[in-house]
């Protein structure tokens, strides 16, 4: 060790009492460690060191990480009297000896520098909101890093502020996501306090801060609910091909099995839907087809209507279009209810596809299958409707109020309740 670096002097002064709050802060953040706290105070420091002397190379850092005080040294060869050439480097020797009179010519002389008096008040709260702005990047690239990696996983939050447009949730960590109304299926509905699910669809920079946007109505989002409920996907037995939604209305997933042994619809749907009732009650009653993935193209668009039985096809390969017959009382569970299961269909196959009756004479105006009303109107109305000959909507409507009432246990306020919610879609027709 040089002779002059016993004459250290510890620096306890307003700078290094206002560096003890940023180190905190610091330190308290996650997954930041201590060499790249070191550097980016050093960092820091340096910087300062270069404005004033124009050099950092002679001046040593260092940062107590248990104190959170820091001291700045300065080292300078001692040379003869009137032989100085470089006053940031060097001393003159009758200089050196009015710090320590032991010192020699050509030793190193280790001075500490008062950090308050060389700098200046205004230079240190420079410094210190420098190294806040460091802290906070590295806080945002950290938080970027997290996320980024987890693109596609479901997160769990805590709704914090629900908006007209967006909704607040924090992570475990207190860390902010937001879930915006766009990519809420349309039943959901959130309570402060509440906690939710959803998968990270992306990480974007807003106004310099790292902004998490999760999403409920993505097909990932249903496909990593599938990994969760069922094994076989989880550990690659089983893959899903390709997922289509209409978020909260209906989804469709193709799925295929490595393995011959295993029925890839019947372990997705589970032991009378044990391992799918879970799934559409996370989706708000969304109905999901699961179906079995073929490249025979037209075998996936028979699939691919389901609950609707196809008669035959007629297909078309160069412009992707298909024309599909089906028996008068399967058109309208092919197109399905404000055509949204044709809509998916399309989408699964590539194909556009058109429906007709294979029956010419036949004359039935199009009609739809009391389920598609599930969401409106309770099981128990329906399946009642159903047990005296009512199982689409034009049959129901052609049957006046008074009948319905006669024919059925139901009341007169339930019965004027379904005929405006069918009569409605026709209109929407």
């Amino acid at each position: 060790m040089p002779a002059g670096y016993i004459h250290r002097k510890p620096v306890w002064n307003m700078a290094s009492i206002n560096l003890i709050e940023s180190f905190q802060e610091f330190k308290d953040a996650e997954n930041i460690d201590r060499p790249t706290l070191m550097k980016v105070m050093e960092d820091v420091f340096k910087t300062l060191i270069r404005k004033k002397y124009g050099s950092d190379e002679n001046f040593d850092v260092i940062v107590n990480d248990q104190k959170g005080d820091l001291e700045i040294f300065r080292r300078r060869t001692i040379v003869d009297d009137d032989d100085l050439y470089n006053t940031l480097t060097e001393i003159e020797y009758k200089d050196a000896i009015k710090i320590e009179p032991d010192y020699q010519v050509g030793e190193e002389l280790y001075e500490a520098v008062d950090i308050q008096k060389e700098f200046g008040r205004r230079a240190i709260l420079a410094g210190k909101q420098t190294l806040a702005a460091r802290i906070n990047d590295l806080k945002k690239n950290i938080l970027i890093k997290k996320y980024e990696d987890r693109i596609g996983d479901i997160v769990s939050g805590e709704v914090y502020q629900v908006w007209k447009k967006e909704v607040l949730i924090l992570d475990e960590d207190g860390n902010e996501m937001l879930l915006p109304k766009s990519e809420q299926i349309p039943a959901d509905y959130f309570k402060k306090g509440e906690s939710i699910r959803a998968v990270v669809k992306k990480v974007e920079l807003k106004n310099n801060q790292a902004v998490i946007i999760l999403s409920r109505t993505a097909p990932m989002f249903l496909e990593k609910l599938l990994e969760i409920e069922v094994p076989e996907i989880f550990d690659g037995l089983i893959v899903v091909k390709k997922i289509v939604r209409d978020p909260g209305e209906r989804a469709k997933v193709a799925v295929e099995s490595y393995d011959d042994r295993i029925d890839p619809v019947g372990a997705c749907v589970g032991m009378k839907g044990s391992r799918i009732h879970g799934i559409v009650r996370e989706l708000k009653n969304e109905n999901i087809d699961v179906i079995n993935w073929t490249a025979n193209t037209q075998l996936l668009i028979q699939r691919s209507l389901t609950p609707a039985k196809i008669t035959s096809i007629d297909m078309d390969t160069e412009k992707m279009h298909a024309n599909v017959y089906l028996k008068p009382d399967q058109v309208s569970l092919a197109i399905g209810r404000r055509g949204v299961n044709i809509k998916l269909a399309c989408e699964l196959t590539g194909y556009e596809i058109d429906v007709f009756r294979d029956s010419e004479d036949e004359v039935d105006d199009y009609d739809i299958d009391l389920e598609e009303f599930s969401d409106e109107i309770e099981a128990w109305v329906i399946d009642e409707l159903k047990r005296v000959g009512c199982d689409t909507a034009r049959s129901v409507l052609d049957l006046t109020a008074d009948e319905l009432e006669r024919r059925t246990d139901l009341e007169k306020e339930t019965i004027a309740d379904v005929r405006r919610i069918l009569q409605e879609e026709f209109e929407k027709e």
